[in-house]
């Protein structure tokens, strides 16, 4: 059987070790200790980091791909690894627009698909090219609706700013440049709510995509995802979905890829109301739901997209399934996360829990919590609601030992 090897041992491999052994496979990953969520579970770990090329040749010995958790690998370790005969799956060239979103905002842009407007602000070689005097005009452009992005590194809010004033976005401008982190600025939009269009392509063109789904983002992260996106119009559904299997081809992605979209409070200048926000190559946050709302889940259907398998049903178990992550409170409470588990399956016996193996720190996504609708519509706000309220209510429990509807976990009732 073959040997999946994985750059990175937190939760994406974890639970991506999990889907390989009920297919027969085993998952090999670079961790960086044995404590790591996914090396506490898969025997087979090479100790090392994903910056250093020696520790990617060792784990890419004998494996039958090469896979990632995350994005942060030197696009030139993983091109010598494919000159010495690897398969990478998503392909360097590929990766490439996950991990640079100048790269990305160009790339899409030649494409013609919507994007909200950029400027690049990174330094340039050109010493007759201002960055400040480009941020500037851009500001002026925009009255101010500007976010400021670091090209390479961010995630969950991280490497985001959203200044209030030109002399803000300047200042953050000028950090930049002293710890060297190149910035773009990019046009704040009027949205209306975050969407996500997860796709999977395998090596020789076979496509699959699962329903677009609505993002609950707080404090820059994700915190609620509703699948598939309530009150949404079948015509921008299909037209997410294009975009994203689009994308997958021409990019040459092999494996799962998420697609971020905003959709916008009203239509832009081409009639549109979606435009791209970012690109991860790899399972995502905004498709664990799929592990128990879709006939294959992402960790399964990434195995089947990497090594070339015919891809998976990618349909709705259930009329709804939401997602609330599991975040780590701001003081982790005395009850154990044990006891959390015990109460919450006693409570609400249907609620799927992935816990990560993490320590609790403030903000951490240390699990999730799966909640599958029963019987209703999509088209039901109500219906909706309901199942989205327990599957809330269950991953603050577990973060923060407390019922948000008050109810006591030690009473008859």
């Amino acid at each position: 059987m073959p040997v999946v090897a994985m750059v990175g041992g937190g939760q994406l491999a974890r639970m991506t070790h999990q889907a390989a052994v009920a297919l027969g496979q085993r998952l090999r990953v670079l961790a960086a200790s044995h404590d790591e969520p996914a090396a506490l579970v898969t025997p087979d770990v090479v100790l090392g980091t994903h910056t250093e090329l020696d520790d990617l040749r060792r784990l890419a010995d004998g494996a039958t791909v090469v896979t990632f958790d995350h994005e942060g690998v030197p696009t030139e370790h993983l091109f010598a690894l494919v000159e010495q005969g690897v398969t990478v799956a998503p392909p360097p060239q590929a990766l490439l627009y996950a991990q640079d979103k100048l790269a990305m905002r160009r790339r899409l842009s030649e494409m013609g698909l919507p994007i909200p407007d950029f400027a690049d602000l990174a330094p340039a070689d050109d010493a007759a090219v201002d960055a400040r005097a480009v941020l500037d005009d851009f500001w002026t452009r925009h009255d101010g609706q500007v976010v400021l992005k670091a090209i390479r590194g961010g995630y969950d809010g991280r490497g985001v700013w959203m200044p209030d004033s030109l002399d803000e976005a300047r200042q953050i401008l000028a950090d930049s440049r002293t710890s060297d982190s190149a910035l773009i600025a990019e046009q704040k939009v009027s949205m209306r709510r975050e969407l996500s269009a997860m796709v999977a392509r395998s090596e020789f063109g076979q496509g699959a995509v699962w329903p677009v789904v609505e993002t609950v983002q707080r404090n820059g992260q994700c915190a609620v995802v509703i699948a598939p996106a309530p009150d949404l119009s079948d015509d921008l559904a299909e037209e997410a979905e294009r975009i994203a299997l689009r994308l997958a081809a021409e990019l040459g992605v092999v494996g799962v890829m998420a697609v971020e979209l905003f959709e916008t409070a009203q239509p832009g200048p081409d009639g549109g109301r979606l435009l791209i926000n970012e690109l991860a190559m790899r399972p995502h946050n905004s498709g664990h739901w799929s592990m128990d709302g879709a006939v294959t889940g992402q960790f399964e259907q990434h195995l089947r997209a990497v090594l070339d398998y015919p891809l998976g049903d990618t349909r709705s178990r259930a009329p709804v399934t939401v997602m609330g992550n599991i975040l780590g409170a701001a003081q982790a409470p005395a009850m154990s996360m044990d006891e959390r588990l015990h109460h919450l399956m006693a409570r609400m016996p249907d609620a799927k829990v992935h816990l990560y193996a993490k320590g609790e720190r403030p903000d951490r996504k240390i699990g999730h919590v799966n909640v599958v609708g029963g019987p209703g519509s999509i088209t039901d706000p109500d219906y909706v609601a309901a199942v989205r309220e327990r599957a809330e209510r269950a991953a603050h429990w577990m973060s923060n030992a407390v019922w948000t509807d008050g109810w006591d976990e030690h009473s008859d009732g």
